[in-house]
């Protein structure tokens, strides 16, 4: 039956969508590496508008440690640094006129506890938001009248399969990420 299919659907693409946010929260966790990623969410106070900082400088790594910031418009410099620094990422901004840089500095054993902390929360909000897609998935079910019991039971199994194989990524990922903050 169509709609019990596409219940099945629906909760594989929840599903996906918390795979995609813990993939983009990974990206902003740090592994002891300079990363383009780790300013993609700056907004910087360009001519009153909050824009992106990629879409008012260049963002590059030269080097493993370092972050160089290069706006398009020069006059735009002060507020990128603001930015940065109102972002609560821990750098300090080193401002020449032309362009910025940001030193990232090496992690400390204990630094790198509180990443892998901060993924391992990350890893269970996503496991939390797996489950909550089955648990809607499972009460959309109840609501069919008048189908076959067979047919129901088909698709929460389906839906339990896609828990268990999501719930079973998020702790791969986990574990990947977490070897990667704990590499010195």
């Amino acid at each position: 039956m169509e709609e019990l299919e596409l219940v099945a659907d629906m909760t594989r693409q929840e599903m996906d969508a918390a795979i995609k946010h813990l993939e983009h929260a990974f990206q902003k966790i740090r592994a002891g590496r300079a990363s383009t990623t780790m300013v993609q969410d700056v907004m910087v106070d360009y001519y009153g508008a909050p824009t992106p900082l990629n879409q008012v400088a260049n963002v590059m790594v030269p080097d493993a440690m370092t972050i160089s910031i290069q706006p398009w418009d020069k006059t735009a410099i002060g507020a990128i640094e603001k930015a940065i620094i109102n972002s609560n990422l821990g750098f300090a901004p080193m401002n020449n006129g032309e362009n910025i840089i940001l030193n990232v500095p090496p992690l400390t054993e204990e630094r790198r506890r509180e990443l892998a902390k901060q993924a391992k929360v990350e890893t269970e909000n996503s496991k939390i938001t797996v489950r909550n897609a089955r648990q809607d998935g499972m009460k959309e079910l109840k609501k069919f009248d008048g189908v076959s019991e067979d047919l129901i039971k088909d698709v929460e199994a389906r839906i339990q399969e896609l828990t268990d194989k999501y719930v079973k990524m998020c702790d791969e990922y986990f574990k990947v990420k977490e070897a990667e903050i704990m590499k010195i």
